[in-house]
C-alpha cells in the first residue's frame, strides 16, 4: 500500500491550481478572546461546490489518460464528493456517473444533476451503492473515484493544509473533521511534511467515533449506524487513509452534538459565514479542549458549508 508524501501534495497543488479557488484564511480577535487562544479558520465553504471535496476530486481527474478520460469516472456520494466529481469531470470534458441513494437530500440531486452528471438511484445502502458502482463500472468502462479511499483523492485534499500553512507562521495545531479519512490524511501528510513539530488533530463526533475508537485501539473499528448533526462525517476509515492517520496525526478529539451545533451558530453569527455542521467539530473539540488549547496557535480546516437551509438545527 502506497502512501502519500509531502511531494505528492506539493505535486496536487500545482496540477490542481488553474482549477480550483484559493479559499481565504479568516480569523476573528472574539473568537480568539472567548476560547484563549489564536485560531485561523481554512475556509474551504468558499470551495468550488462548496466543499474541500473539489480539491481531490480534481486531481483524481487530471491524472487519468485519454482512455480512461473517454470512458468516463463513476462514484458513488449523496454528498459533497458527488458534486465535486461530477463538477471536476465537466471541466475536463469527461463523462461522470453518479450513485446517490434515493433518500439523498433534493438540494445535493439538484446540485450532482446541475453539473450535467448521470445520476443512478439506488436503495440507501452500501452493499447498494457498492453494486450499482460496479454495474456500471462493467457496462461503461468507467473509472471509479472513491470519496476517499483513492491516492489521488487524498493527495489533493492535503493541498487546503498546503496552502494555509504557506499563509500562516509557527502554527502549533492543525485541525481537521474526520468521517473517511481522506481530509484528515491528506492534511496531516501536508503538515508533517512541512513541520515535525505541528501537531495534527482530528475532529469528530462522539457519536460517530469510529476513528477514534481506531486511532485508541489500533484496530480498524467501523462505525454501526451513526446518528449526528455532523452528516458529512457519517463514513468510516478505510485500511488506506487509517494507514496514514496512524502514521502522521497526533490525536482525534471528539465533540457533542451540542456543542457541534453551539459552534455552527457561534460562527454563523459571530464570522458571517456559512459552515455546516461537519465543518464546526473542529471548533467544538476545541470548545470542549480549552486547556490543551490554551495560548496556542490553531490552524482550523472549515471542511464546507453546504446547508439545508430549510432544516437548521438551530
Amino acid at each position: 500500500m502506497q502512501l502519500p508524501a509531502f511531494s505528492d501534495i506539493q505535486a496536487a497543488h500545482q496540477r490542481i491550481r488553474p482549477f480550483i479557488h484559493r479559499t481565504p484564511v479568516m480569523t476573528s480577535r472574539l473568537l480568539n478572546e472567548l476560547f484563549g487562544c489564536e485560531l485561523y479558520f481554512k475556509c474551504e465553504n468558499f470551495q468550488k461546490v462548496g466543499a474541500f471535496k473539489f480539491r481531490g476530486a480534481t486531481n483524481a481527474v487530471l491524472q487519468l489518460d485519454e482512455v480512461h478520460k473517454k470512458r468516463g469516472v463513476v462514484t458513488h456520494s449523496s454528498g459533497n464528493h458527488a458534486a465535486a466529481l461530477a463538477l471536476a469531470a465537466r471541466m475536463n470534458g469527461i463523462k461522470a456517473f453518479i450513485v446517490m441513494p434515493e433518500n439523498a437530500p433534493a438540494v445535493k440531486k439538484e446540485a450532482v444533476a446541475g453539473y450535467g452528471a448521470e445520476i443512478t438511484f439506488c436503495k440507501p445502502t452500501l452493499s447498494a451503492r457498492e453494486e450499482t458502482c460496479r454495474s456500471i463500472m462493467e457496462r461503461e468502462g468507467a473509472t471509479l473515484i472513491h470519496p476517499y479511499d483513492n491516492f489521488n483523492v487524498i493527495c489533493g485534499q492535503g493541498t487546503a493544509a498546503f496552502e494555509l500553512l504557506e499563509e500562516t507562521e509557527a502554527l502549533d495545531f492543525v485541525i481537521a473533521p474526520v468521517g473517511g479519512g481522506g481530509l484528515l490524511s491528506g492534511t496531516s501528510t501536508c503538515a508533517k511534511g512541512i513541520s515535525k513539530a505541528i501537531r495534527v488533530i482530528g475532529a469528530e463526533p462522539v457519536n460517530a467515533n469510529d476513528a477514534w475508537k481506531s486511532f485508541k485501539s489500533g484496530i480498524l473499528t467501523p462505525s454501526v449506524n451513526p446518528l449526528t448533526v455532523a452528516d458529512g462525517l457519517l463514513t468510516s476509515l478505510s485500511e488506506l487513509t487509517f494507514s496514514i492517520i496512524k502514521k502522521n496525526a497526533d490525536d482525534i478529539l471528539t465533540a457533542t452534538e451540542e456543542s457541534i451545533i453551539s459552534c455552527m451558530r457561534l460562527v454563523w453569527e459571530r464570522m458571517k459565514i456559512i459552515i455546516e455542521p461537519s465543518s464546526a467539530t473542529v471548533l467544538a473539540i476545541i470548545s470542549g479542549n480549552r486547556e490543551y488549547f490554551s495560548g496556542k496557535k490553531a490552524g482550523l480546516i472549515i471542511s464546507g458549508g453546504n446547508v439545508d437551509l430549510g432544516k437548521l438545527p438551530f
